[in-house]
């Protein structure tokens, strides 16, 4: 592996963790509304409005590994499928799946203490962390990860395909490169479509991960889960917190691959 191949990497791996953690901090109090909105407790009873930024250390910790693994995995991908000579979408498919897995291994037990923390604004996220270890061992601590997968590998494809879409039909209409101001508005309109249609697995997701050891939950697959949502509670209950999960999410695939795309020139440009 060459020097300029390593410092690619680095590049891809830097401008990620900056993405990820800018956009996390920015707009986790969204993410805390939207967990507690989802949460079979009620909105009120997981903490209301108060602590809103209630799991925030255990959100950074993952999310600056998580979204460097995701964006290596990514671009090299990516270039690696360029030489089968598939049709492009069918290469952002794969590469955003491959990287959503890789994201998915670091960023899982975090995760879960996160949305713990969020519903519990009391506990601290240590407590939680030993007491979730304690009662369910590594198990406990990727509670979910099925379910997160099956997520993020359809909202990955979905959000990643569009966005190269949206950014390469954009530099086609206007005859040259695209600025990050445009790649961010080519995120956040294909963050808000992956959004809506992953919604009902996020929130099966989400009851997953704060279900008790022996919740119906943990013994059924996600379909059966959905199902389970859809005919307690209707619509509003595999589509709850949608709003909040709208806004988040088209916010910050605007700041997320913004910034990505951003990052990601200048230290491309410094090599």
């Amino acid at each position: 592996m060459d020097d300029k191949t390593n410092d690619s990497i680095w590049a891809f791996l830097m401008a990620g963790a900056i993405a990820g953690l800018i956009v996390d901090v920015v707009l986790f109090p969204l993410d805390t509304i939207k967990t507690r909105l989802q949460s079979s407790d009620g909105f009120f009873k997981s903490g209301g409005f108060g602590g809103i930024y209630s799991g925030l250390l255990s959100c950074v910790a993952g999310s600056m590994p998580s979204s460097a693994a995701f964006f290596l995995s990514y671009e090299w991908m990516k270039a690696f499928l360029l030489t089968w000579q598939f049709p492009y979408y069918v290469n952002y498919i794969l590469a955003s799946s491959i990287g959503g897995v890789a994201a998915c291994l670091i960023r899982v037990p975090f995760e879960v203490v996160k949305q713990r923390a969020q519903t519990s604004p009391d506990a601290s996220i240590v407590g939680l962390f030993r007491q979730t270890y304690a009662a369910e061992g590594i198990r406990g601590l990727y509670r979910g990860f099925f379910n997160t997968i099956s997520r993020d590998i359809p909202f990955s494809f979905i959000e990643f395909t569009l966005w190269e879409y949206f950014k390469t039909s954009w530099a086609n209409m206007q005859g040259t490169v695209i600025q990050p101001w445009q790649s961010s508005m080519s995120g956040a309109l294909a963050g808000a479509i992956a959004a809506t249609i992953t919604c009902p697995i996020d929130v099966t997701k989400t009851r997953v991960m704060l279900a008790t050891g022996d919740s119906v939950l943990l013994r059924s697959s996600l379909i059966r889960n959905i199902w389970r949502i859809f005919s307690e509670e209707g619509l509003k209950g595999i589509f709850a917190g949608i709003a909040p999960r709208l806004v988040w999410i088209s916010l910050g695939g605007a700041i997320f691959l913004g910034v990505y795309d951003k990052a990601k020139v200048v230290l491309l440009g410094q090599i």
